[in-house]
């Protein structure tokens, strides 16, 4: 039995479906951050394949990074200032687990930033995120339901909106379906809020 495909790779090309293929391949990845640019989304992780995203960088305030830093006494203050925000938290958020939180963060670092004064991409940046007004990041275009929506940013309205953005505020731009999993939602809002701790 032949194989009745194409034999070499320059029959491929000769085909035109090579080039073809290239404008699929740049729409299937627009598709698969929203479809939007610029400063027109809402916080708007997207779904997208893992693998092919670069891995966040731990900051020092994570007890992964601060184990790598010079000194025991900085690596305790670090653990410490983590722990005391954890802490802060409330609930099992102290359990939260700064490594895992950094993983799951990967699907959203593809629209947000989180460092101070760090510019909005398609999603707000999100220093200082937990305990401030939704939709309040300043020079961020938000759509009208989540402005609407008068939310703060507590861990409660987090996990609710990381579990479920479309269902939380029907109509916003965020493409990211959702996180479905409780402790990874517990662990990447952890995250959240130490790394972007003032």
């Amino acid at each position: 039995m032949r194989y009745m495909g194409f034999q070499r790779f320059g029959e491929l090309e000769d085909s035109g479906m090579l080039r073809s293929l290239v404008p699929l391949a740049g729409a299937l990845i627009i598709a698969a951050c929203g479809g939007e640019t610029g400063d027109t989304a809402d916080a708007a992780p997207a779904v997208y394949n893992e693998a092919a995203a670069p891995a966040a960088e731990p900051s020092a305030s994570t007890p992964s990074a601060a184990a790598g830093a010079s000194g025991g006494q900085a690596e305790e203050a670090e653990d410490g200032d983590a722990g005391a925000i954890l802490a802060a938290l409330g609930g099992d958020y102290a359990n939260a687990d700064l490594t895992n939180g950094a993983r799951q963060f990967r699907r959203c670092q593809s629209c947000h930033t989180l460092n101070e004064g760090g510019r909005h991409t398609v999603g707000p940046n999100l220093h200082g995120i937990v305990g401030r007004a939704a939709a309040s990041a300043e020079g961020f275009n938000y759509s009208p339901q989540l402005t609407e929506a008068g939310l703060t940013w507590d861990v409660e309205t987090l996990d609710a909106w990381i579990e479920n953005p479309r269902a939380m505020v029907p109509g916003n731009r965020m493409s990211f379906v959702g996180l479905r999993d409780a402790a990874d939602r517990r662990d990447v809002i952890g995250y959240l809020a130490v790394e972007t701790a003032d």
